[in-house]
């Protein structure tokens, strides 16, 4: 509830900064359920989707877990499990399990990927169980263990979402991992490699495509080279902020971007 006269988002227009929807895709690797609830007050409406990341949800407190969840809920913030449990239920073929888990618990999609196995499973058949159960599907390209990205690999990356997209995923997210160096589209010395970016940014466009950026410097060169239209995952929850004030234009090394800076208003 407003309690002054003067307003940050009037302000924020007579300044020429756009009203932009939710673009960026935080996650929560184990943060106290006080801690969560005080970002979701702050920033929920900047939220994108909210990350229940790794299996860390799985040996946590149950019931705090759940309050997290439906705390996201009430935020109108959509919840979605880190895709290294939907790998390891798969592999251990207890997929139909993990499904249910995921529904009881509230999750709004999982996010599905072959980071670190095989898929056995056709994606038509993955989509169905996790509709059959209320909840969506993302799929994540790339691997973790394998470096970064080559340009026959963004070419089979880019076929294998275009399988999941037909059989119904709703998103595609661009493997980083924690680090943003030498894997995906970052090389060893964490540089992004902005043509194969190009090349899913083109193929999928910014509704549809994801790009994970776990700390600065990737957040940065990606909303560098894209512009304040770019989806952003990976994102800590105290850095959430930093990159949506970077996007409006309104942090330091941004306000000096053309493609960031906001427009005058005549």
């Amino acid at each position: 509830m407003y309690t002054g006269h003067h307003h940050s988002s009037d302000f924020l227009a007579l300044i020429g900064v756009s009203e932009l929807p939710p673009s960026t895709s935080p996650f929560d690797p184990g943060y106290d359920p006080l801690t969560l609830e005080g970002h979701l007050q702050q920033s929920g409406h900047l939220m994108s989707t909210l990350k229940i990341s790794m299996a860390c949800w799985m040996i946590a407190n149950e019931n705090i877990i759940r309050r997290k969840i439906a705390c996201a809920r009430e935020y109108h913030v959509p919840t979605v499990s880190g895709g290294g449990p939907f790998e390891i239920a798969v592999a251990q073929g207890q997929l139909p399990s993990y499904l249910d888990l995921c529904a009881d618990f509230g999750l709004t999609r999982i996010e599905c990927g072959t980071g670190f196995t095989e898929m056995p499973l056709a994606p038509s058949a993955v989509v169905s169980m996790a509709r059959e159960r209320g909840l969506e599907v993302q799929f994540e390209l790339g691997k973790k263990h394998s470096g970064s990205f080559g340009d026959d690999t963004v070419t089979e990356l880019i076929e294998q979402g275009f399988q999941w997209l037909d059989a119904g995923a709703v998103e595609l997210v661009i493997e980083a991992r924690e680090s943003a160096c030498g894997v995906g589209l970052f090389d060893n010395r964490g540089a992004l490699n902005r043509g194969f970016a190009d090349r899913f940014a083109k193929t999928f466009g910014f509704e549809t495509v994801t790009f994970e950026a776990p700390h600065k410097a990737s957040q940065f060169a990606l909303l560098d080279h894209f512009g304040s239209a770019v989806r952003l995952s990976n994102v800590r929850l105290e850095e959430l902020l930093r990159v949506e004030i970077y996007r409006r234009g309104l942090h330091s090394d941004a306000f000096v971007k053309d493609a960031l800076r906001p427009r005058r208003p005549a």
